[in-house]
């Protein structure tokens, strides 16, 4: 809901001052009526005469009516709409949105639980970059699912269920294995009323159902549009590198946590790179950078 909300007052400032980029493109596919045209010509013409000092310019800056905005943002959605029609979801998309996840969840999980409970703790969940996995993967799949699903013209309480599932499994899937494979913790619903498992519970499974109703009707479609397609060689591989960096993220998290494990189990290092792990992710380390974990 605040990504949206961000994005839809973004959308509100571009359209209302007449400039930008959507704007621009808007008028170069003549999708907007020729009054709306002529409005943002004479927004254009302002700010060109403003830009050169010119002293029989009007302080007055002009804007569209609500009228001429509903039109453009009309046009908006139906530009939106025939891009996501042809959209084929590739690791562009998946690399970028598992980015953009991973870091907005983790500061409005930082910011929930200072608000909430006067926490300020590091609740990252990779060694380097403020990134937290869990989120990036659910943004991932809820994308992904309700893009097919809006493919298929899925009822709302269908999109409901689905997000309810896959936000269980997601939470079931990665506690279970935290716990079995790096003897870790994130969290524990055993004394949330409705707890299902250790780390399900009714409560939560009915806010992945809401998230999953929300990120389908007001982000998922705008969010895919906003990312677009890689139509320039410099996003290839600008792209490319932050995959390639986020896998070695992943990699190095999975390698730090199975040394702790083995420490704590006696284990002996193995190789030169179980060696180098000791000497530069000791516990102390993890215990900091991952403070809201509990190692077993």
């Amino acid at each position: 809901m605040v990504i949206g909300g961000v994005i839809y007052g973004i959308r509100v400032l571009v359209v209302r001052s007449g400039f930008g980029r959507t704007i621009r493109h808007l008028v170069e596919e003549q999708r907007l009526s020729d009054d709306v045209r002529q409005a943002i010509d004479d927004a254009q013409k302002w700010r060109d005469e403003r830009k050169l000092s010119m002293p029989h310019v009007s302080k007055k800056k002009p804007h569209l009516t609500r009228v001429q905005r509903a039109k453009v943002r009309a046009a908006h959605i139906e530009r939106r709409e025939d891009f996501l029609d042809k959209l084929h979801i590739g690791w562009y998309q998946i690399v970028l949105l598992f980015f953009v996840g991973s870091v907005l969840g983790l500061f409005l999980e930082e910011t929930w639980m200072f608000v909430t409970a006067g926490l300020t703790q590091s609740r990252v969940g990779l060694v380097w970059g403020p990134f937290s996995p869990l989120y990036g993967v659910g943004a991932t799949l809820l994308t992904v699912i309700t893009f097919y699903m809006r493919r298929k013209h899925c009822a709302p309480w269908q999109v409901f269920l689905v997000a309810l599932v896959v936000g269980g499994l997601l939470e079931q899937i990665t506690g279970w294995s935290m716990s079995t494979f790096m003897h870790a913790s994130s969290w524990d619903y055993s004394n949330v009323p409705g707890a299902i498992t250790q780390w399900v519970a009714v409560p939560f499974l009915v806010f992945w159902g809401a998230l999953g109703l929300v990120w389908y009707v007001c982000i998922m479609p705008e969010l895919l549009f906003i990312i677009g397609e890689p139509t320039t060689p410099r996003r290839v591989i600008l792209v490319s590198l932050l995959g390639v960096y986020l896998a070695l993220d992943v990699f190095m998290t999975l390698s730090c946590f199975n040394r702790v494990a083995e420490r704590h189990d006696g284990i002996p290092p193995a190789t030169g790179f179980d060696v180098w792990i000791d000497q530069n992710y000791t516990d102390e380390f993890m215990s900091d950078r991952f403070q809201n974990m509990n190692f077993s």
